[in-house]
């Protein structure tokens, strides 16, 4: 295994960030983390790193104790996230050859160059990191942490100030990256779509727990609410009372009405509007995405 975690927690006096969570990371999984804020994401990651000293359990990587190995361990594993920063005064080419050396690489800009031109920012490899877009420092980000060539990558929502396009792309080279070279990574996102793409599976946190472990496509099926979307001809108003007196709750945009319902009530709903006499167009029925169950657990107390 690439990666064990057992029974992992961090404290701070009585406030638990991370209470007692165990998994693996197998050898080219891509493996999501997910939660809402505050659930514990970034302070396991920081765990995993050794930036921040667990209060009890352990880490395991390729099968060795991260207490006794962890220089050893941290040469095949590499992060990014959008929310740390590179030395701004440097140059892009500098801050390469600067990390390449940790990892025994003596001309990281060479390293550097083909994931450089692949994120479209080769060109900008003599000008400091303070001239770069916010868009472009995320993407010198993802370079560092792939062209010293490891083992492991830790990515904190690495495409968080990305557009979708650019997005879609990063998930294309993770998927890439993980066919060719065999890559393990552990990715957390509030983008669900890209979850949805690029993970195998899928651990859900909430309040330093666990409480999911599935396929992306089992959690989305998990929460019983589909969507109806029906185009109103005519009787508008009494749709919206049939579906208030029914709990079913409904969005209204000009003469379109989305309801939120589960499966096994759309049929009946559909009799009831037709013995009202209410006519509509465009009948359209949206399975759960992945989306939906992350609002559903971000809602529950």
């Amino acid at each position: 295994m690439i990666l064990t975690v057992n029974r992992l927690k961090k404290a701070y006096g009585a406030l638990e960030a991370v209470n007692e969570i165990s998994f693996e990371l197998k050898s080219g999984e891509i493996l999501g983390l997910l939660g809402p804020n505050g659930s514990g994401k970034t302070t396991t990651i920081q765990m995993l790193l050794g930036t921040l000293t667990p209060t009890s359990g352990s880490i395991f990587y390729f099968g060795k104790d991260f207490v006794t190995t962890r220089s050893e361990a941290l040469q095949h594993v590499s992060f990014a996230s959008t929310y740390t920063s590179l030395p701004f005064i440097l140059t892009v080419e500098e801050n390469l050859n600067f990390f390449g050396r940790l990892y025994g690489i003596k001309n990281g800009i060479e390293r550097a160059k083909s994931l450089l031109e692949r994120f479209g920012i080769y060109d900008k490899r003599h000008e400091r990191v303070s001239s770069l877009s916010a868009g472009q420092v995320t993407r010198l980000m993802l370079v560092k942490a792939f062209f010293t060539e490891p083992k492991v990558v830790l990515l904190d929502e690495p495409t968080a100030s990305l557009d979708p396009d650019v997005s879609r792309d990063v998930c294309n080279f993770l998927l890439e990256q993980r066919k060719e070279r065999g890559l393990s990574i552990l990715f957390t996102s509030h983008k669900m779509e890209e979850v949805a793409l690029c993970c195998d599976r899928v651990i859900v946190l909430k309040q330093g727990q666990i409480i999911a472990d599935d396929l992306p496509k089992n959690l989305a099926k998990s929460t019983s609410l589909h969507r109806l979307s029906l185009t109103i001809v005519d009787g508008m108003k009494r749709t919206q009372s049939l579906a208030t007196a029914a709990g079913i709750r409904f969005e209204v945009d000009n003469r379109v009405i989305l309801f939120s319902l589960e499966e096994r009530k759309i049929p009946p709903f559909l009799h009831q509007l037709m013995q009202h006499d209410i006519s509509y167009v465009n009948i359209r029925i949206i399975e759960p995405t992945l989306e939906d169950y992350f609002i559903k657990i971000a809602e529950q107390s």
